[in-house]
């Protein structure tokens, strides 16, 4: 990933001086993705946070993709934290920006095993109880959203990897027929909005996609309103699977969509050359296969930037699996999505407006010195921010004034404090902190997001 960081200079590693970070600069570009899939028929989305969506995370995800997925504001545990309580903020405002700019929204997800709350997983439910309240909350969620939405993953990761049900609230409860209920349900709270059953480890044809295969064909024979199958996508380098497009074609042979739903390509790190290289062309073939199959509805990558993936959280040691670095630059997985909708350059265009963080250091001594992060909007603006920063050699934040600081090894986040987290277009924010250090106090690359 060194070599994709924008923004450093030599003189600036050896004299501290600011590091301002912004979009990198567009020449002879392409068309955004989402024009380049508009001409191939396809719609190409991503998912994101509510909160983010202001700044450079905002003005990228607004004009390179087609579909927003919100990555966790509609699951149940979200929007129905207690009983009968129902918070809408965070899916509501991604409806919103969506709207804004003439993006479609895909409705994630409405009945899974995980990601439920406490009072719904702890409770003691009879079968009728249990299917009342699973109707009630999928008849509330796709009706408040009735016409806004293009495609619910109404039910999400039914099965294990050999192919049997997963067991859990909801086959426990209710046996394998909450899927047809739910699907149902759905239906008649919207019956415009296409209806997706939704998995990972699926895209080659195994004993997991053959399973799913086959209660996609039953729920057709039963007349029951099925639209499309989701492949999530959550790929190892170089592990595409070679059987994808022959997958994806016998799923379109039965009458539904296919949808790449949450494609990311994670890697060992620190990333090198060679491993960005391989995940271009993996990528470039998972799309290509898309492309390939007329019923294939579009690819959705689950998350834009490796700053807001959920990979290295949940693979130590694995990361850099999307199609931006930490600093919203586009990575040669950005030119393998490209390439395989019909473009050829590497470069996107610049989103419009953008805002940045400069790090400096104002003074130094033998054992500490102090620092400060200016946070700048031009065209653009933030309505929150968090800062974050991995020393090199040893540093230690000791104490912060105009910011939240925390340090966790040599990894430091910093959020606004509760009177300075509006940042307008034109306007700047700058907190200051004082840190120790020992030896040597190299620069650190930072991230605004």
């Amino acid at each position: 990933m060194r070599s994709l960081r924008t923004g450093l200079s030599l003189a600036a590693l050896l004299t501290g001086a600011a590091l301002v970070f912004t979009a990198p600069a567009a020449h002879a570009a392409d068309p955004p993705l989402r024009d380049l899939a508009a001409a191939r028929g396809k719609v190409v989305g991503t998912a994101v946070t509510g909160s983010k969506l202001t700044g450079t995370y905002g003005a990228i995800a607004g004009a390179q993709f087609g579909s927003l997925t919100p990555d966790n504001a509609m699951k149940w545990g979200s929007v129905e934290p207690t009983r009968g309580g129902f918070d809408w903020a965070e899916a509501d405002q991604i409806v919103a920006f969506a709207q804004a700019h003439g993006q479609q929204v895909r409705g994630h997800t409405l009945v899974w095993h995980s990601q439920n709350p406490s009072w719904l997983t702890n409770g003691s439910w009879t079968p009728a109880q249990l299917s009342g309240l699973l109707q009630n909350h999928i008849s509330t969620e796709v009706g408040r959203y009735k016409g806004e939405i293009a495609a619910w993953d109404v039910v999400n990761e039914p099965f294990n990897e050999d192919g049997t049900y997963r067991t859990g609230l909801w086959y426990d409860g209710l046996g394998s027929g909450y899927i047809a209920s739910a699907l149902t349900w759905a239906h008649a709270a919207d019956p415009n909005a296409k209806l997706y059953i939704n998995d990972y480890n699926v895209e080659g044809v195994d004993a997991k996609s053959t399973a799913l295969y086959n209660l996609v064909k039953s729920l057709k024979q039963q007349g029951v309103p099925i639209d499309g199958v989701g492949l999530q996508a959550h790929l190892i380098l170089g592990q595409v699977p070679s059987t994808l497009q022959q997958n994806i074609q016998r799923f379109a042979d039965l009458g539904v969509d296919v949808a790449i739903t949450e494609l990311d390509v994670r890697m060992a790190l620190p990333a090198d050359s060679g491993e960005l290289a391989q995940q271009a062309a993996d990528f470039k073939s998972v799309v290509a296969a898309c492309v390939a199959v007329a019923r294939c509805a579009g690819v959705t990558v689950w998350g834009f930037a490796d700053s807001d993936s959920w990979v290295p959280d949940t693979f130590p040691g694995y990361g850099a699996a999307t199609p931006y670095d930490e600093n919203y630059a586009p990575k040669p997985a950005y030119r393998g999505l490209a390439e395989a909708l019909g473009g050829s350059t590497t470069t996107p265009p610049p989103p419009t407006g953008a805002c940045t963080a400069a790090y400096s250091v104002s003074g130094q001594w033998d054992s500490g010195f102090t620092g400060q992060v200016k946070i700048s909007c031009s065209g653009a603006s933030l309505a929150s921010w968090k800062v974050s920063w991995t020393y090199g050699a040893g540093q230690r934040v000791t104490q912060a004034w105009n910011a939240t600081c925390t340090q966790s090894g040599a990894a430091v986040s910093c959020a606004n404090a509760s009177y300075n987290g509006a940042v307008p277009d034109g306007g700047s924010v700058t907190f200051g902190f004082n840190a120790s250090w020992n030896g040597s106090n190299p620069v650190p690359t930072v991230t605004l997001g």
